[in-house]
């Protein structure tokens, strides 16, 4: 059977042609994804970068950690502590001392992500100049880079500067350099501090009640920016390809045992003419596991070679979009290699072991069969199989809805769960394919002429070939509704959530992070005909079951502020017994009630027992805790919600939006009204998620393209003796092909209906979790993108149906009913 095998694959390459494409591509997506995986398992050690030249950096406590019978737990403080006065004090004493400041800086025509420091810090990292010379008056600074130059003034957040001199940029910042006592007003808080002298005398002075940590060498590196940066950037990296990797090997099974399965189909008058030569069922199987096993081992070596050429420029690419650090590069890994090799020769006889046991089935008298309506389309085991994945689909929602619904909101189960109600919908497929083409051509098959009622028959009678162009569809029309169906949902759910939580008319914010001081705030509240209610941003952590250190987003605001500017969804208890001893909590703190203490940690590490005034619903995540300013140590102001008065001491809006620009001019604050503050800080996906949604949508749209070819160009090759029946009947050239698209627009339509059929089913879920949480949110049906997908797989069955067609057509019509198939 192996040599059959052999001789069948020459005779047959168009057959095999698109099964070898569809795995090679898969195995090269497999490998681009392992390489990339083991390339991002482990960063590289990082140097420090702003102090690289600097002797000893003395760093303010900025972790929180809490021992448990587990071992000790550490968090990250939103409010990090400064260096205890008493301990600078110390400091000075054995050398030369300079505070380090760094603050956001916005500036016309400058980068997105410039910082400010203090001038005296260059020369820690070292910045050199280029041009110009050193600030010294408050209006004047330094910057990296070459987007402005010295002489050039620039208007900032703070006010208008000028450009006195230009220092080389490093690559891990976008620098703004002002004097040291600019800096101090700009940001008046230091949390670590730069000290000349030698490293164990500076340990010696710092007590260990102090909280604060001397870092020295390659340690100096955890007083830059974000030191964890590469270790987070990786992690989501992992995330987004492995998604990738788990879509590509789902999809690729898919198309391999789908074009498997109509090839199979397609050649059972061929299995009949063996059978009757003598050849067992056991034989014939083996024949078509030999194929594949051959179809395999050449997809799977081709698609290694592939992938390792093209995993370089997915790693540029992630690298040009920051998604992964400017280091990353693709290593010499191996083990990726095996893993794609092996999983496609697996896939490949995964996907051919259902047709190859089809195959054992035919008998001798299919040989003799001309007829071309499909039979035994479902199997009794594939009709199981489905049913069991489809009650598998809706059991595990409504447990997921009753226990947690919680989860059906993150990524991980919005991205998984809609896999498994995919295969239960394409195993029901030729059962539903039927039905649906009947109604989808109901009203084609109405109108004058004979053409609406032949492509009605024809896609209803060849139900494989219609379920086998239908699947692909179905899979990237389903993938593209329910991922993005769900993240626009939940962006706009989250939007809703904030829009409700404010009572305010217009929400004014600073224009750095330094915040409002109290002179602003004070012109602020004098605003006439508007209540002004001012808040902070810090956290709160407990200890949940005694091991989990949990930390909530926290807002710190005065109670009767609070109460009038705010509405915030209380499930129990009242928003006006909060004060400087309780706290306001939601629903994931259920361990806890109203009235009762709890134990927290504050944003700047401070323990304190708080009692719960009241208690939020849960929502998407995002309620957090509030408190009052006390609870929320070192927090400036960040946000101003402002309310127009009622009744007849109620005020324009205009005269108070011009008002309050007026209050905040000369701090640089910006006013706007709630719906535009609302969009301006929009909660939207993660760019992260978003590119790894495309990529998995890119890989399944790919897929679709290859499998739609393949299948149309087989099934229109086996419909020549058809076309020339309708070409004996009358049917002219044109209006052969005119039926051949209509067709395959027909089959794309029920692949479409069939794949936004599942993606309602898990946006309904999806809805249903909002609802249980409390969320007022209406499904957000991405109709653009599958207007997009569906549009693609139409251009693309159409081509791969007609073109085909036009050429077998070139030959008269007895030639064509005298071609062998």
């Amino acid at each position: 059977m192996l040599s059959i095998a052999l001789r069948t694959l020459r005779t047959r390459r168009a057959t095999f042609a698109g099964s070898f494409v569809a795995l090679c591509l898969g195995v090269a997506l497999i490998t681009v994804m392992g390489l990339t995986l083991a390339s991002s398992l482990d960063a590289p050690d990082r140097g420090p970068e702003r102090f690289a030249a600097a002797p000893v950096v003395v760093k303010g406590r900025d972790t929180l950690t809490v021992s448990t019978p587990v071992g000790d737990r550490t968090r990250k403080l939103a409010r990090p502590r400064a260096v205890p006065g008493a301990t600078v004090a110390r400091l000075r004493a054995l050398g030369d001392v300079v505070e380090d400041r760094a603050f956001a800086v916005r500036a016309d025509g400058g980068p997105a992500d410039l910082v400010g420091h203090p001038w005296s810090t260059a020369r820690f990292a070292p910045y050199e100049l280029e041009a110009g010379r050193a600030p010294e008056a408050p209006d004047e600074v330094v910057v990296s880079g070459d987007w402005a130059r010295p002489g050039a003034r620039v208007r900032t957040g703070g006010g208008t500067v000028r450009v006195v001199g230009t220092v080389a940029g490093l690559g891990f910042e976008n620098a703004v350099f002002y004097t040291d006592t600019r800096a101090a007003g700009l940001s008046p808080r230091s949390l670590q501090l730069v000290v000349d002298a030698d490293a164990a005398a500076v340990r010696a002075a710092v007590r260990d009640g102090d909280g604060v940590r001397v870092l020295t060498g390659d340690a100096r590196r955890y007083a830059d920016a974000d030191p964890d940066r590469d270790s987070e950037a990786l992690a989501a990296l992992n995330a987004m390809f492995g998604t990738a990797g788990g879509v590509t090997g789902f999809v690729s099974v898919f198309v391999v045992a789908s074009t498997f399965a109509f090839s199979v189909a397609q050649r059972r008058r061929e299995f009949g003419l063996l059978r009757t030569a003598g050849a067992t069922p056991g034989q014939i199987r083996r024949m078509v596991v030999h194929e594949a096993l051959v179809v395999g081992a050449l997809a799977s070596a081709s698609g290694c070679l592939l992938g390792a050429r093209a995993a370089p420029g997915l790693a540029g690419w992630a690298v040009g979009e920051g998604l992964a650090p400017r280091w990353f590069t693709i290593g010499n890994h191996v083990w990726p290699y095996h893993v794609a090799f092996w999983t496609g020769l697996a896939v490949a006889l995964c996907g051919v072991a259902a047709a190859s046991w089809r195959a054992g089935t035919t008998g001798p008298a299919e040989a003799l069969r001309e007829a071309s309506v499909d039979t035994r389309t479902m199997t009794r085991g594939r009709l199981l199989f489905g049913a069991v994945l489809l009650a598998t689909a809706v059991v595990t929602l409504v447990l997921a809805l009753t226990a947690d619904p919680g989860d059906l909101l993150h990524r991980k189960s919005y991205v998984s769960r809609p896999m498994l109600l995919i295969t239960a919908a394409a195993l029901a497929a030729p059962v539903a394919v039927r039905p649906l083409t009947r109604l989808i051509a109901w009203l084609p098959a109405r109108l004058p002429g004979a053409g609406g009622m032949l492509v009605r028959e024809n896609a209803a009678a060849g139900v494989r070939r219609t379920a086998a162009v239908a699947a692909p569809v179905l899979v990237t029309v389903a993938l593209a509704g329910s991922l993005l169906g769900a993240t626009a949902t939940l962006d706009a759910a989250k939007a809703a959530e904030v829009r409700g939580r404010t009572a305010a008319d217009f929400v004014v914010t600073p224009a750095d992070d330094a915040g409002f001081d109290d002179a602003t705030l004070r012109r602020i509240r004098a605003v006439t005909g508007a209540r002004a209610g001012a808040s902070s941003a810090s956290a709160v952590y407990v200890l949940e079951e005694g091991v989990a250190l949990v930390g909530s987003g926290a807002r710190a605001a005065e109670p009767e502020e609070l109460a009038a500017t705010a509405r915030l969804p209380l499930a129990a208890g009242r928003l006006s017994d909060l004060d400087d001893d309780s706290i306001v909590v939601n629903e994931e703190w259920e361990e806890h009630r109203v009235g009762e203490r709890v134990d927290v940690w504050l944003g700047d590490g401070g323990r304190k027992s708080l009692r719960i005034a009241a208690v939020m619903t849960t929502g998407t995540g995002d309620n957090g805790v509030y408190v009052t300013p006390r609870n929320a140590p070192g927090a400036p102001v960040d946000r101003v919600d402002v309310r127009l008065a009622d009744g007849a001491d109620g005020a324009d809006p205009g005269t108070v939006a011009a008002a309050l620009r007026q209050a905040v001019r000369a701090s640089g604050g910006v006013v706007r009204t709630k719906d535009a503050w609302v969009r301006a800080t929009y909660p939207e996906t993660g760019r992260t998620t978003r590119a790894g949604l495309f990529l998995v949508l890119g890989i399944a749209l790919l897929y679709t393209g290859v499998s739609l070819v393949n299948t149309m160009v087989m099934a229109t090759s086996d419909r020549i003796r058809e076309f020339a029946a309708l070409r004996l009947a009358g049917a002219t050239r044109g209006q052969v092909l005119r039926l051949t698209g209509a067709e395959a627009l027909t089959v794309v339509a029920v692949g479409g209906v069939l794949g936004a059929l599942v993606a309602a089913f898990n946006l309904a879920g999806l809805w249903g979790a909002l609802s249980l949480l409390s969320v007022r949110a209406s499904v957000e049906v991405p109709w653009t993108a599958l207007a997009a997908v569906t549009g693609t797989c139409a251009v693309l069955a159409v081509l791969s149906a007609v073109v085909p067609a036009g050429l077998a057509l070139r030959r008269g019509a007895v030639e064509l009913a005298g071609a062998r198939e």
